[in-house]
Formats: structure tokens, sequence, C-alpha cells
């Protein structure tokens, strides 16, 4: 799982930057390397950093404790 998750921070750093340069100098990194913001590249590239998002936001908690090597909190039953 951890691959996963290098994969899915892999994402959220490229969708950060990618915002940073739309913020700064309404660049968008994305868009110019893949020919435009509406090609299905530049688009599974979006929604890659979204899925990417998503994962890290509901698996948060088990993430942390696979790579500090603390087992994951037992559901309160």
């Amino acid at each position: 799982m951890k691959a996963i998750d290098v994969i899915a921070a892999v994402l959220l750093v490229i969708g950060g930057l990618n915002w940073g340069l739309w913020g700064i100098f309404q660049f968008d990194l994305v868009a110019a390397i893949f020919g435009g913001n509406d090609t299905a590249w530049s688009r599974i590239i979006y929604t890659l950093v979204g899925i990417a998002a998503v994962y890290d936001i509901l698996a948060i908690k088990a993430i942390m404790a696979r790579w500090h090597g603390k087992p994951a909190a037992a559901p309160v039953a």
C-alpha cells in the first residue's frame, strides 16, 4: 500500500504546483504539456489528482499508521 500512498502524494504535488502556477502566473502547466485543458490527457491528469485527494482524505489515518509503524486504531464497537 505504500506505493499507492507515494503515487497519491506525487499526484497531489503535481496538482498543488499546477494550482500555484495558475494562481501566481495564470499558467496551467498540465494544459501546456498536454495540449490544452480540454484534451483527454489533461482531463485524465486532473481526474487522477482529484482521485488522489479523495484517497488521501479517506485514508489519512491508515496512511499515517503505515508510515509511522503504528497499528491503525481499532474501530469502537
